[in-house]
């Protein structure tokens, strides 16, 4: 039987409870159709590159199926047809990976760091403690020694 991996973006406006019974509902139309589900990853509420129909978030899930095609022609067709479904796309592999996806070894990483964007650099723009270097206002030094510049020609 072919397989496949699904992803799915779900409006942003609904809990995760229904992103749940979402997922449920399309597992069960697979298994309906003599197809199976296998890992499914909830990669959770994260920020679109742009607006999908007015929302700037969605909620993002990935599912290894492995099912005949019509029983995916017939996920899709009823995803299309449901308004809590922004976006979905299908692609058909020739194995499933069992390791977790690429975004939650993103995900796990970010979380051993604290949560912390950036680690210990410090403020907006890296700057880190400065405490090694001299204010912004002293970096020049005595510039008292400097007579003023004359015009030559008179």
């Amino acid at each position: 039987m072919p397989l496949y991996e699904h992803v799915f973006l779900a409006r942003q406006d609904i809990s995760t409870q229904q992103v749940e019974a979402l997922v449920e509902q399309y597992k069960g139309l697979i298994e309906a159709e003599g197809g199976s589900v296998g890992k499914i990853e909830n990669w959770g509420l994260r920020s679109l590159a742009y607006r999908v129909k007015k929302n700037r978030k969605a909620h993002y899930i990935l599912m290894n199926i492995t099912a005949p095609h019509p029983a995916v022609a017939e996920m899709e067709r009823q995803m299309g047809l449901s308004e809590d479904i922004l976006r979905f796309m299908t692609f058909k592999v020739e194995e499933h990976e069992e390791e977790p996806s690429a975004m939650m070894q993103k995900r796990d990483r970010d979380d051993r760091r604290g949560g912390e964007r950036g680690g210990d650099r410090g403020g907006r723009f890296g700057g880190g403690d400065r405490g090694d270097r001299a204010p912004r206002g002293d970096r020049g030094g005595d510039r008292g020694d400097r007579a003023p510049r004359r015009a030559e020609a008179e």
